[in-house]
């Protein structure tokens, strides 16, 4: 019995594809880079989530360092992420704006009456039109801002005590420090 090379095929593109997947796992996906890092926002003007807050626009990023965060009143890593947000805004002084994704006014507004509102001014992106525009793929997202409204760095997932002192907070002083 003669054995045909093209036996072998359907194992060998098998093989070919367990060790594509075995690569592809071993990337974190919160280490991708975003294509958008030194370019400005893109354009927008968000309407508000909150009575008392006019439309986000970019506008409102100018002239200082700030995070704007993508979120969520159905994302649960939000709510995780959430009380660190309230201490930099509250305690450190960041200026922080967001952009609720995929969701309605009223329900962004009563998940920051119950969890605390850490923003300076928040926008409603219901269509995730922005979120697409940044390359968002999921919430929590933050983007650091530098005072000419140029996206600097991009953090995917929430942030936690040890992104805030590795790796923001670095970043955030030597922007501050440029004129």
């Amino acid at each position: 019995m003669k054995i045909r090379p093209i036996t072998f095929l359907p194992v060998i593109i098998l093989l070919g594809i367990g060790i594509a997947f075995a690569f592809g796992l071993r990337n974190d996906p919160s280490k991708i880079e975003s294509t958008l890092i030194n370019k400005p926002m893109p354009d927008f003007v968000l309407e508000r989530v909150l009575d008392d807050q006019p439309a986000l626009t970019p506008a409102d990023l100018l002239g200082q360092v700030s995070l704007v965060n993508v979120f969520g009143s159905w994302c649960a890593a939000c709510v995780q992420e959430h009380p660190m947000l309230m201490r930099l805004a509250n305690h450190e002084g960041v200026a922080i704006y967001g952009i609720d994704s995929r969701d309605t006014a009223e329900a962004g507004a009563a998940w920051l009456e119950k969890y605390g509102n850490p923003y300076r001014k928040v926008g409603l992106d219901a269509q995730s039109r922005l979120a697409i525009d940044l390359g968002v793929t999921g919430a929590p997202e933050t983007f650091l801002i530098d005072k000419q409204g140029r996206i600097r760095f991009k953090v995917i997932g929430p942030i936690t005590e040890q992104i805030w002192k590795q790796q923001l907070k670095p970043m955030m002083d030597l922007l501050e420090a440029e004129s």
